[in-house]
């Protein structure tokens, strides 16, 4: 049994954290970030119904719906913005042995899942698909959205399988079902199935949104009305209005300055369509030729976007290991810049765990943002927690989810990490900074105020 010194100078016994699937009605003695002292968190219907300040219980008995915290760090849980659940663990999967990189670029990235899409089938995808998820919770994730692609290579099966798994972890973890067309809507083989596919993923009551990636068109350059890019998100949007879908886009997967950034003409496109039916939500990831952007160029962008709801995703895992210029320097979206020089909304995320696309890190949000402290160059613990919410609070918003704030305010919904088992009590991690720098693995996560993974 560990034992923890409170700011209080006292003692407290942690007990074995309940079981999941455990309803939840307190939550005691928890480290809250931006809060002094301990604190007792109250829950009810799934959400924050009080927070008081912590009171020993020591001649009380154990009761199985309350969470001996001991003075652990709780915080909100963590969300995948943009995770890919169809193309994950290829490289470590048997069944795709012969796919390994050889040259690790893009064009042998889209080569290898190609082939490697070929041979889906349900049992795999279903397979490494769950695997996916359940790591993910057990990291704190509680809502990810899950792109899977929609093609004439593997049909709906992807989606198909999606489906699948959002209903069976429907009670653990919200999943967000992204329709995603990687291949071309409108120039090379297959791109008028695409479309029909496309059409009829959107018609899914289990589909929230639908995705695309421009620049895979063929004839991307001129941006122009009979542009394939142009097209693409012209028709892609239409469809998400069409059907009340949010809408994602991959745009400016580069980082060569000399190339025309599509952001222009995709604010352009999209901008027209509050006059006629709003889009829900706009979500724009990867972005990487935006590296390079001026201080007057951000001014740009924040002006063009008006009041259109839409979050970038920066996706560094992926960037640094595939975008790079001809001299090898390498980029990815500046998201702390981002948002507090130019007041964008931003988020951090995974986005391809163990394939050709990225073959290194996990699944855990968290290393993401870990990563971060020397990408961006921020180490202070205000840096710290802007992080944390990149990849909790501010993905959450990003993808139009409700959010659990680090302040843990009343009503909220009663989503949560609590890090690590206090042992020693010099290593711990009491703020969020000490997670950000080492996440640890020992955490238990809850959702809707029921315990949906223990820390070992």
């Amino acid at each position: 049994m560990a034992t923890e010194s409170t700011s209080q100078e006292e003692t407290i016994d942690i007990s074995t954290d309940p079981e999941p699937g455990t309803q939840l009605t307190l939550i005691s003695g928890a480290r809250i970030p931006r809060k002094p002292l301990l604190w007792d968190i109250h829950l009810k219907d799934g959400v924050i119904s009080s927070l008081t300040p912590h009171i020993l219980r020591r001649l009380e008995p154990p009761k199985p719906t309350v969470l001996e915290a001991g003075g652990r760090l709780l915080t909100p849980s963590l969300c995948h913005a943009h995770i890919h659940l169809d193309k994950c663990f290829l490289l470590q999967d048997p069944k795709f042995s012969d796919l390994r990189p050889t040259r690790g670029d893009f064009a042998e990235a889209l080569s290898l899942t190609q082939q490697a899409k070929s041979r889906f089938e349900p049992a795999d995808l279903l397979r490494r698909g769950r695997v996916l998820i359940e790591e993910s919770i057990r990291f704190g994730v509680t809502v990810m959205r899950a792109f899977v692609e929609v093609d004439a290579v593997v049909g709906l099966m992807c989606l198909q399988a999606g489906v699948a798994l959002k209903k069976e972890f429907q009670n653990r973890c919200q999943v967000q079902l992204c329709a995603f067309a990687q291949d071309p809507l409108f120039s090379g083989p297959g791109a008028d199935e695409t479309r029909a596919l496309m059409e009829a993923a959107a018609q899914m009551e289990e589909v929230e949104v639908v995705g695309s990636t421009p620049y895979v068109e063929v004839d991307g350059s001129t941006f122009s009305s009979d542009d394939g890019s142009f097209k693409n998100v012209k028709w892609i949007s239409e469809l998400a209005v069409q059907h009340g879908k949010q809408l994602d886009l991959h745009l400016d997967y580069t980082i060569v300055s000399t190339k025309k950034p599509f952001i222009w003409t995709a604010l352009d496109i999209l901008n027209v369509f509050p006059t006629v039916s709003p889009l829900r939500n706009i979500t724009l990831g990867h972005c990487t030729r935006l590296a390079s952007f001026s201080a007057s160029e951000w001014d740009r962008v924040r002006s063009e976007i008006r009041k259109l709801p839409v979050s970038f995703v920066g996706l560094p895992t992926s960037d640094l290991f595939m975008m790079h210029s001809p001299s090898g320097a390498r980029g990815t979206l500046p998201i702390p810049e981002m948002i507090r020089s130019h007041g964008l909304n931003c988020a951090l995320a995974v986005n391809n765990v163990g394939n050709a696309f990225t073959p290194w890190g996990s699944c855990d949000p968290l290393g993401v943002a870990s990563l971060g402290v020397g990408l961006f160059g921020a180490g202070t613990a205000q840096d710290a927690e802007l992080l944390f919410e990149c990849v909790s609070s501010r993905a959450k918003e990003a993808i139009g989810c409700a959010v659990t704030t680090m302040e843990l305010g009343v009503g909220e919904p009663a989503d949560f990490v609590l890090f690590g088992k206090e042992e020693p009590n010099w290593r711990s991690r009491k703020r969020v900074v000490e997670v950000i720098a080492d996440p640890g693995t020992a955490r238990t996560t809850v959702k809707g105020g029921v315990v949906t993974s223990a820390a070992a």
